[in-house]
């Protein structure tokens, strides 16, 4: 008889030790283990991160980060590692959290606007993915790239136009400017170049001249209209004569494409540059920005006119008076002089 109390005892403890054993291993799989308030929060895995790292960066969003890493180790986590953004729900327990960072990786929208340089975009980009600007900037002018796609120094800028894309947030560099070049073909499809060849250009000489029509006006509706007046220019021969073609040219010979001109004046319009459309004719040897889709549009599609001037209107801020004549253009200019004299605007 005591035998089997000894027995029975033995048993029943048995019992109670596995169960507390699969009570402890089912909670640190399956009870919630976050500690944050928000709904979600995002954790970005670096491509070179370890085990170690993922730990830092959950520590602050985790309640028990010991039971995490058992689970890890249990599910192989430990040692296949997943670099990018991902998203933590509120109330997600360990599984969740694994199997979340194995394989929810979630993309990001990456952003630029009319960048004047490829440093610039370089650290536009470096602000949104894990790319580097150096790594970025070094990968943007690799020249056995440039001379493969058709770009130089001078057109480079054109292969990167202005949107929002859809990326991973571990995009590295040599893959951000690949797909940049495959949405520069697919935008510049049969009918934009046929437009173009119309026209007598090339589509750098459109985003080169488009660049100048965003410049000039920040208003998509009066870009067609812009672009009509530098197409009739350059169909007469005439210089285009564009201002912020000497603006760039200053901030290219300095390489300080911070600086910041207002006013244009008579000495700059001799600076001895290829930029400078006061002294040499026809289209930029390339975009002093990168323009945004409607000025490209408006430079493929411009508005048919006999305008060859124009200048802003003080009276309504933002758009321009245009004329056919020099003459009607000098009247016209007077009250814009007069606007930036009185605004004391010397530079």
């Amino acid at each position: 008889m005591n035998l089997k109390k000894v027995l029975w005892a033995t048993a029943v403890l048995g019992l109670v030790v596995c169960g507390f054993i699969a009570y402890q291993i089912y909670s640190a799989i399956f009870s919630p283990n976050t500690q944050f308030n928000n709904n979600e929060a995002y954790v970005y895995i670096a491509s070179d991160a370890t085990f170690s790292d993922v730990k830092s960066s959950l520590e602050p969003l985790l309640k028990d980060l010991s039971t995490f890493e058992a689970v890890a180790k249990r599910k192989g986590y430990i040692s296949n590692i997943k670099a990018g953004k991902y998203a933590l729900k509120k109330g997600m327990n360990n599984n969740e959290i694994i199997n979340t960072l194995r394989s929810a990786n979630i993309p990001v929208q990456v952003s630029f606007n009319n960048q004047e340089s490829l440093a610039l975009l370089a650290g536009r980009i470096s602000e949104q993915i894990e790319a580097d600007s150096l790594s970025l900037l070094k990968t943007f002018n690799d020249t056995s790239f440039l001379k493969e796609s058709k770009f130089d120094d001078d057109t480079k800028l054109a292969m990167y136009i202005p949107n929002t894309y859809e990326f991973f947030w571990n995009t590295d560099a040599e893959s951000f400017r690949d797909r940049m070049k495959t949405e520069y073909d697919r935008f510049w499809n049969e009918e934009r170049l046929q437009k173009a060849k119309k026209m007598g250009l090339t589509p750098n000489q459109v985003t080169s001249l488009a660049a100048v029509v965003q410049k000039e006006t920040a208003k998509v509706d009066e870009r067609p209209r812009v672009a009509g007046v530098y197409l009739n220019r350059i169909r007469r021969g005439m210089l285009l004569q564009a201002d912020p073609t000497v603006i760039y040219a200053i901030k290219k010979e300095t390489g300080n494409y911070d600086t910041i001109i207002k006013r244009v004046l008579f000495r700059d319009l001799e600076m001895d540059s290829p930029y400078n459309t006061y002294k040499y004719a026809g289209v930029p040897p390339g975009p002093i920005t990168m323009p945004d889709i409607s000025s490209i549009d408006a430079v493929l599609n411009p508005e048919k006119h006999d305008y060859l001037y124009f200048v802003a209107d003080v009276s309504n801020f933002g758009y321009h008076i245009f004329a056919k004549s020099l003459a009607q253009h000098n009247r016209n200019k007077v009250q814009y002089t007069r606007w930036l004299n009185q605004q004391k605007v010397l530079r």
